[in-house]
């Protein structure tokens, strides 16, 4: 492969790391997302990795159960797992990775240190960052946008368990129109539920462009690294 970006954040929502029956992770997925993180790292490609951690726990369903401070530290803690996981399996493969997480848990990973990831990035680790931006109330969205303004990434990656960007939830109306381009302001304006407004201002006002696309299609990583145009496009 001929990678078009030479580095890139990958943002991995938690679901897309289901199986169709409900477990929280499915091996065979992150095995195939690992496998094309590989392919990439190996071609030259810096890869940082934000997961997401909505396959375990989700803060903002718990609502009034609990108090929100609380449900997003929860959530956090979840984003971890899952990292661990996708550590794992990469380096069971051969590569090497370091896992950094915004609260500090010294026992299994690096607390975040911005100059340590550059560093590791430059070295052809795979960095997965975990924890979201260690604060309640920010998405893993807008830590994956906080993380590529700091790593000076040419390209967020949002892998998702749909193809792209809809004007209306495609597993609900089959009739849903995907979007091959738009600008920041027009997923802010359409409300369009990809990022939230946060991340999506955070990349518009670095000029940050975002790749949606699904994670589980054929070789779906390796070609938006090549720059193909699969999925969609969100930029200026």
């Amino acid at each position: 492969m001929q990678p078009k970006y030479k580095r890139v954040i990958m943002k991995i929502s938690g679901e897309a790391l289901c199986s169709a029956k409900n477990r929280p992770l499915d091996f065979e997925i992150i095995s195939n997302v690992t496998d094309q993180i590989i392919e990439i790292a190996q071609a030259g490609v810096e890869v940082g990795i934000i997961v997401g951690g909505g396959n375990i726990w989700r803060g903002a369903r718990v609502g009034a159960h609990m108090d929100r401070t609380t449900a997003d530290y929860m959530g956090m803690l979840a984003t971890v797992i899952n990292a661990l996981a996708l550590q794992e399996n990469i380096e069971e493969k051969g590569l090497q990775t370091r896992v950094q997480t915004a609260i500090e848990m010294r026992q299994i990973a690096e607390p975040y240190i911005r100059r340590k990831a550059v560093k590791h990035l430059e070295k052809g680790r795979v960095v997965i960052f975990a924890c979201g931006t260690g604060n309640p109330y920010f998405s893993t969205d807008t830590a994956a946008a906080l993380r590529a303004a700091e790593m000076e990434v040419e390209l967020i990656m949002l892998a998702k368990n749909v193809d792209g960007v809809y004007d209306s939830d495609p597993r609900e109306n089959p009739n849903a129109v995907r979007y091959t381009t738009l600008s920041y302001l027009d997923v802010i304006n359409r409300g369009l539920a990809v990022m939230d407004n946060t991340a999506i201002t955070l990349c518009m006002d670095n000029s940050i462009p975002i790749n949606v696309f699904g994670v589980n299609e054929e070789k779906s990583i390796v070609r938006v690294v090549s720059g193909e145009e699969i999925g969609t496009m969100i930029q200026v």
